[in-house]
This record gives structure tokens, sequence and C-alpha cells, in this order.
């Protein structure tokens, strides 16, 4: 069942930054400064900015697979920053969607076993699956019709055999089943044609509604913007007070 406005307001923010730095290397100009950064419970925010300005970097910071070098990134009441490698690793499965740039997917596996890997280390996430579809392999086929990926044979086919669209899409899938608490969207319509696009974002748009869960979508593409509650530039973060 999606949660209401107030069942949102009574719990911690997705996101919660404060003081952020990070840099590669000690030596190195920081690539990220932000004081302040804020996305609430459900909301839908579209994060904008140049190349190189650190956008993924600051998503891999918020899923937990980097650590800043000073400050705070605390996601879903949980502060990343203190954990430890597998302790993060293992918060991310059970309540984080992440669609990768580069997709990750794994091209030896088939498009389903792709779609349902996240339900192999969360328990939690399989038992949603099974809750919405009745099979966490019915709740892949679902998925994956709404992006249209329906075709007969297609579920079965290696995730090398297809085109750079269709693995888009399939790490599209594989990020929303078992209904995550907060979706982390890395460029993920880069692949698709202007009609696919709108309608990946409504997908999108619909799936965290349906579960009441957060979405950080960042993209080049300001013409999707308008389908978001809050357009934030990752420039103004570096330099502003508040971002939130």
């Amino acid at each position: 069942m999606p949660e209401t406005a107030a069942d949102l307001s009574t719990m911690p923010p997705a996101v919660a930054i404060t003081g952020l730095r990070f840099r590669w290397r000690a030596n190195q100009p920081w690539v990220l400064d932000i004081p302040t950064f804020h996305l609430a419970n459900g909301e839908r925010l579209f994060l904008a900015g140049p190349s190189g300005s650190g956008k993924s970097t600051l998503l891999a910071l918020i899923a937990g697979i980097s650590r800043p070098a000073e400050g705070r990134v605390t996601v879903l009441g949980a502060e990343l920053t203190t954990r430890s490698g597998p302790a993060r690793d293992r918060f991310r499965a059970d309540h984080l969607g992440v669609i990768f740039q580069l997709f990750n997917l794994l091209p030896y596996l088939s498009v389903s076993d792709n779609v349902t890997l996240p339900c192999r280390f969360s328990t939690r996430r399989r038992a949603r699956a099974e809750a919405a579809a009745g099979s966490v392999a019915a709740e892949a086929r679902r998925l994956l019709a709404h992006l249209g990926m329906d075709e007969p044979g297609l579920v079965r086919r290696p995730a090398a055999e297809l085109s750079v669209g269709q693995q888009q899409r399939v790490a599209a899938a594989r990020a929303l089943i078992g209904g995550p608490d907060l979706i982390v969207a890395d460029e993920p319509t880069s692949a698709l044609d202007t009609d696919r696009r709108l309608d990946f974002v409504d997908l999108l748009r619909q799936e965290c509604a349906s579960v009441g869960a957060a979405l950080l979508f960042v993209s080049h593409d300001r013409t999707l913007a308008d389908r978001f509650d809050r357009v934030a530039e990752l420039p103004a973060l570096n330099r502003a007070p508040s971002a939130g």
C-alpha cells in the first residue's frame, strides 16, 4: 500500500546531507562541496548540472557506494557515513533501487534473472515483489511489460544480446522491483527516443507513487524537468547555503 501524506511526514527524510565534501585523492581539489541537501519522503527531484559537476559522484555517495571525506549522508534515517562497506551494501539492497549510467547488467544472465537479482539479495524486496504480483517472476514481467519489453521470449534472452535502449529499460525494471524506498536514477533515459523517454519517466513516477518512494533523477534532458516536484542545480548545491 502507498504511504499517505501523513505517514510520510512522520518519517525521516529520504536523503539529508550536511557538510559533505568529497575528492578522489587527498592532493586533488574537491569534487563536491555541499553544505546541505534534503530530499523529502515521496518527493520526486530532478537534479541538473553540466558534465563533470559531480552528479554521478553524489548519487554514489547517497547509495553508499562511496564515502565522503567530510560530512554526513543520512538516507531514510540511516547515517551511511558511519557504516561499514558490507552494512551499506545490505542497506542499499533492502531500501534503494539504483539505475546506473552504465546499467551494470550481468551480460550472461537472462533479462528475467537480471531484473529479479535484487530479490536474491534482499528478503524484504522479495516479499514485496511476491505481495505485488504473486511471485517475483510475475512482478518482473509486469515491470518489463510497462517498459515495452513484453515481446515473446525476450525475458529468456541474455542481456548481452539486447540493444542499448533495451538494456537501459531492464536496468530500470531491476531498480524498481520489490518497491524500494528510494530510487536513484543516473541519466536513465539517455538511450531512449523522445516518446519512450516520457513514458519511462511517467512509469517511474507511477511506481514510486504506488509505494511512497522518493525519486532522485539525474539528467541533462531538461525537457523532462516539468514532470518532477522540484528541480535542483548541482552548481547551486556547491555554492548555496542550502539546496533543500
